[in-house]
């Protein structure tokens, strides 16, 4: 039921008025002037009396929010523990199946074995407005973010963070539980320290299973479902793909099966081809390429499971794998704005001198609010806190990102064309008639196509040295049809789509499952192996 427990800040351990509380955020509270008070609350948890979690805790900030739960802060008014309270609003549990998904979440962490790797469930309680989760506190980020940091795992840190989820997978299969949405969110660490350990945070989307069960509702993240999942005929064996491509990821910074749209993606995980040609997997060991086919075998028959995983050669002699970093190339693949998005930021910037006043308006009072010192440049602190102040959702790497990636000449501020830049990235562009317009300002000979010596000169203007490498790598990723040449078309779809895999992961809808579903049907996809 979406993300908890996410890493906060710094987080100061004075007393939190309840102010914070009630102001801030409804936590689930309904709107008085609505229909909701006409209506006989729902109960959702049988087996838990209703209580005001006020009374018990303080409930500070907002941490994270999924389709379902927004998770907060939470101090405990007795001992003053720190912890993370999800809560989940019963105005948007509209369906019988949305609470039963709740029921069965707070059921699975009750009934999975305390364990270091799992996050440890404090207590559920309800009351007429929401259903709180009341759990331990994860301090040290996501993995996913730490994958982003470093851009790479050496061999042994990534054997060392696959053996932990194998270590769950194994748990929860062992007590009759397929989590069925495994991916780098999913996990955070305990604390900032580099040997912190990593916890399993979310069973919203996990179920109950008997031995040779099958299901077939189609959820989880498109990058990491099973070709089964797809196909709705799956079991456990399911998360053992997951996780295999967790390990994909860890080692080379992208996922095995990526394309531009989800039905691209699913059609690629049911082709089943995985890539250890380009970089870095020439320099990985055969030992862990051979854990990666293993895991990713598109017949869940013949694919490992959790006790064969564990016991694999890579793993065995995890202590033994190289400890080399994997090269530059990673951390390039995972950073916002890599190569491709470098024309973009150029794009980006054509645009924002074409926008209205009226278009701008809105972004430029952010700007004034955010520059406090009103020199016309934003520092990377200004950014940071002016975001927080207005309740940006972006997380402090995700910030980090985009200041490295726009801020081209290392300045370690934004100024204020920058700014609209970055604002208008993070809102996607829409707008044809501006990107017509971008599109014109780099098809200098007007001949519908931006070419290669056109998207060179352009780059160059900004101060940068040759650039026809660079140049060369964005018609790589850009041109599609591999002509030479960047349609309008083609520069439109990199525009819009936004090409950065690691934000599409995050949400996803049974009604966009269910119509991704009938356009495998139609095209024949979920024919393929069959």
């Amino acid at each position: 039921m979406g993300n908890c427990c996410r890493s906060p800040a710094a987080v100061a351990r004075e007393d939190v008025k309840s102010a914070n509380f009630s102001g801030g955020h409804d936590h689930g509270k309904r709107d008085k002037s609505g229909t909701g008070g006409k209506h006989k609350p729902i109960t959702v948890l049988a087996d838990v009396k209703k209580e005001n979690i006020e009374e018990r805790y303080l409930v500070d900030r907002e941490l994270g929010r999924g389709e379902f739960g927004v998770t907060y802060l939470c101090i405990d008014r007795g001992s003053r523990e720190l912890l993370a309270c999800k809560s989940i609003s019963k105005r948007k549990l509209r369906t019988a199946v949305d609470v039963d998904d709740v029921r069965r979440e707070v059921a699975i962490m009750k009934h999975l074995p305390k364990n270091s790797s799992i996050v440890s469930l404090r207590e559920a309680c309800e009351d007429d407005n929401a259903v709180h989760l009341v759990m331990e506190l994860c301090e040290g980020g996501e993995l996913f973010d730490r994958i982003v940091a470093r851009g790479h795992y050496t061999e042994r840190a990534a054997a060392s963070v696959t053996r932990t989820i194998m270590e769950v997978v194994q748990l929860c299969h062992k007590h009759g539980v397929i989590h069925r949405d495994l991916k780098p969110e999913n996990f955070l660490f305990a604390n900032k320290k580099e040997n912190s350990p990593l916890k399993a945070i979310d069973f919203g989307l996990s179920i109950f299973f008997k031995p040779g069960e099958r299901f077939s509702e189609i959820v989880g993240s498109p990058y990491y479902m099973a070709p089964e999942v797809l196909k709705r005929n799956y079991g456990p064996e399911i998360d053992i793909w997951s996780a295999g491509v967790i390990l994909y990821i860890l080692l080379c910074g992208v996922p095995p099966f990526w394309a531009e749209s989800e039905q691209g993606v699913a059609q690629a995980i049911l082709r089943g081809a995985i890539d250890f040609k380009r970089e870095p997997w020439p320099s990985i060991s055969e030992s862990a390429k051979s854990l990666v086919k293993q895991m990713l075998e598109p017949d869940p028959k013949l694919r490992l499971t959790a006790k064969q995983v564990l016991e694999h050669s890579w793993l065995q002699n995890a202590k033994k794998a190289p400890n080399v970093p994997l090269g530059d190339v990673v951390k390039s693949r995972l950073k916002q704005f890599s190569l491709m998005n470098r024309f973009k930021r150029k794009a980006l910037r054509v645009i924002a001198d074409f926008l209205s006043n009226e278009e701008v308006e809105d972004l430029k009072e952010m700007f004034g609010k955010i520059d406090t010192d009103n020199d016309g440049i934003v520092s990377i602190e200004e950014l940071k806190v002016g975001l927080q102040k207005l309740n940006s959702q972006l997380a402090e790497s995700e910030i980090q990102m985009l200041i490295e990636a726009i801020d081209s000449n290392g300045k370690g501020t934004l100024d204020y064309g920058e700014f609209i830049a970055v604002s208008l990235h993070l809102q996607r562009m829409a707008n044809d008639e501006h990107l017509r317009k971008a599109f014109s300002y780099f098809d200098k000979n007007g001949n519908g196509y931006i070419e290669p010596d056109e998207l060179q000169d352009a780059l160059m203007e900004d101060g940068s040295e040759d650039c026809t490498n660079v140049a060369n790598d964005i018609f790589q990723e850009v041109d599609t049809d591999k002509d030479g040449l960047i349609s309008y078309e083609e520069f439109a779809a990199m525009m819009k789509t936004g090409t950065d895999w690691r934000k599409a992961s995050r949400h996803y809808s049974r009604g966009r499952f269910n119509s991704l579903s009938v356009k495998l049907m139609k095209d024949g996809s979920l024919n393929l192996g069959e």
